[in-house]
């Protein structure tokens, strides 16, 4: 399957919404219950947006909208500025196509060239395909929490990967990043 991946669009917006809402009535990736309405989603991306984080989708040539990808605040206190975490949605049947690892790959990359040193991934209902996606971009286990979500009759399991982006650790982060993100 060809695709493209590009910043993503307001007008891309139903595209998410349809997306999620899939994953939501049929997956464990997401503890959302019910699907969140076009303007929700509309509301949850000028948000995202707004403060400058990366929002990416994967765009077959007919302009079908494969998945999307984008990265958000762990946390919002000061010190936590420099950590994002990822979240990865795909259409059914864009799944199991390199797509999803695709978009992460440049998530990733857009994250690292922004300043950010840390991006971690909580992984909903312990989901294997996930886990694995993450684990090739370089991922690390650093924790699990049993039984922290009920879906679809079943416990579920919250799975915590985390990676470094760019130096890490190792250097002392740029003060100016994203101030906005300080809470």
């Amino acid at each position: 399957m060809r695709f493209v991946i590009r910043t993503a669009a307001s007008g891309d917006i139903a595209a998410f919404t349809e997306i999620y809402r899939e994953s939501v009535l049929n997956g464990v990736a997401s503890y959302e219950i019910d699907p969140p309405s076009l303007d929700e989603m509309a509301a949850r991306f000028t948000a995202i947006t707004g403060k400058g984080y990366p929002y990416i989708v994967a765009v077959e040539q007919t302009g079908l909208i494969l998945g999307y990808a984008y990265a958000s605040a762990f946390r919002t206190r000061p010190a936590y500025r420099w950590l994002v975490e990822d979240s990865v949605y795909l259409a059914p049947e864009a799944r199991g196509k390199g797509i999803g690892r695709a978009l992460l790959a440049e998530l990733i990359h857009r994250t690292t060239d922004l300043g950010f040193r840390q991006m971690v991934a909580v992984i909903g209902g312990a989901h294997p395909a996930s886990i694995a996606v993450h684990a090739a971009a370089g991922f690390e286990h650093s924790g699990r929490l049993t039984a922290t979500g009920f879906k679809h009759g079943r416990w579920l399991d919250t799975v915590f990967m985390q990676r470094a982006l760019g130096d890490g650790a190792e250097t002392e982060p740029p003060m100016d990043i994203y101030p906005e993100t300080m809470g």
